[in-house]
């Protein structure tokens, strides 16, 4: 019978993907470092995605102490895909995991991970800190990477809006429209939640 790692060695996508699944189902800890190996390196969005869930099904400190290496490793997809898997654990516990070198990483597919899991992670004391990295990064990439600069920004709440007021006043023109662009999303989530209540 196939081992987990041969499954994950297949050229078809399909059986890397039921073996992801398969590994999420029956959890087992020796599992464990081959899904985070696979990670690293996995080429298919919908089985990178599945070895999340299955990591997700472990043992979250035993799958953390795992990340930890990849959070720093030199391949882009392997951090990308740690940060994504912090997420999926959705525990606060792991935010400070989450570094400044995450929020600027020089890709933006790690940047925008990064945003994504330190916004959903953050502790509400930590917000604020998190804001003044994340309006540094305005600008940033193309609509779609600043559409979700904008999102992770208002999902932080009241401690954004000064902070995007005064980004509003910025010199440089695109930072200036796309902060105004993220107070008046801001201000439209505000509204719809007071009228909600």
């Amino acid at each position: 019978m196939a081992t987990l790692q041969e499954l994950l060695s297949s050229s078809d996508q399909s059986v890397r993907l039921k073996a992801a699944l398969s590994a999420g189902t029956f959890p087992q800890s020796e599992y464990i470092p081959i899904l985070v190996s696979q990670c690293a390196h996995e080429p298919d969005f919908f089985v990178r995605d599945t070895l999340s869930w299955a990591l997700m099904r472990h043992e979250k400190t035993e799958v953390v102490e795992m990340l930890k290496p990849q959070l720093q490793s030199g391949v882009a997809q392997a951090r990308s895909q740690a940060l994504h898997t912090l997420t999926k654990i959705g525990d606060e516990a792991f935010y400070s995991l989450i570094t400044r070198e995450h929020l600027l990483d020089a890709n933006d597919k790690v940047a925008v991970t990064a945003w994504r899991s330190a916004s959903s992670l953050a502790p509400e004391d930590k917000k604020g800190g998190l804001a003044e990295i994340l309006v540094t990064q305005l600008g940033r990439g193309d609509s779609d990477m600043q559409f979700d600069l904008t999102r992770f920004l208002c999902s932080l709440g009241d401690c954004t809006v000064g902070l995007l007021e005064d980004a509003a006043k910025s010199a440089n023109e695109i930072v200036r429209i796309h902060a105004e662009f993220t107070l008046i999303r801001l201000k439209e989530m505000q509204l719809a939640e007071v009228k909600k209540d």
